[in-house]
């Protein structure tokens, strides 16, 4: 079945950066486009990134502004999301997501938490 782990979440200061990965297993990993999404407390899960299946094309949502940064390794089954300049209203459950936007399968999600 889909296993999604994400991880490298943690409790940062606002401008601060944060890597997170995410190894992702039971289904053809190279032949999906995949996806992060978060979700604030008491909110709806908000699509971040997408990115196609060779990893040519990546789509952010407008409050990136260029602070972060989507791969993939398609060697290693693994996505990630290269998270600069945090601010406050980033803090949210960080998932990552199978398919394009959200709607496919998530993991069990990494906490982002900024404060000061």
């Amino acid at each position: 079945q889909v296993q999604l782990v994400e991880s490298g979440g943690g409790l940062v200061q606002p401008g601060g950066s944060l890597a997170l990965s995410c190894a992702a297993s039971g289904f053809d990993f190279r032949s999906t486009a995949m996806s992060w999404v978060r979700q604030k407390p008491g909110k709806r899960l908000e699509w971040v990134s997408s990115i196609t299946m060779d990893g040519s094309y990546l789509k952010y949502a407008n409050f990136v502004k260029d602070r972060f940064t989507m791969s993939r390794d398609k060697s290693v089954n693994m996505l990630y999301l290269q998270l600069k300049d945090l601010a406050l209203e980033d803090t949210a459950m960080y998932y990552c997501a199978e398919g394009w936007g959200i709607g496919g399968n998530l993991g069990r999600g990494t906490q982002v938490t900024v404060s000061s």
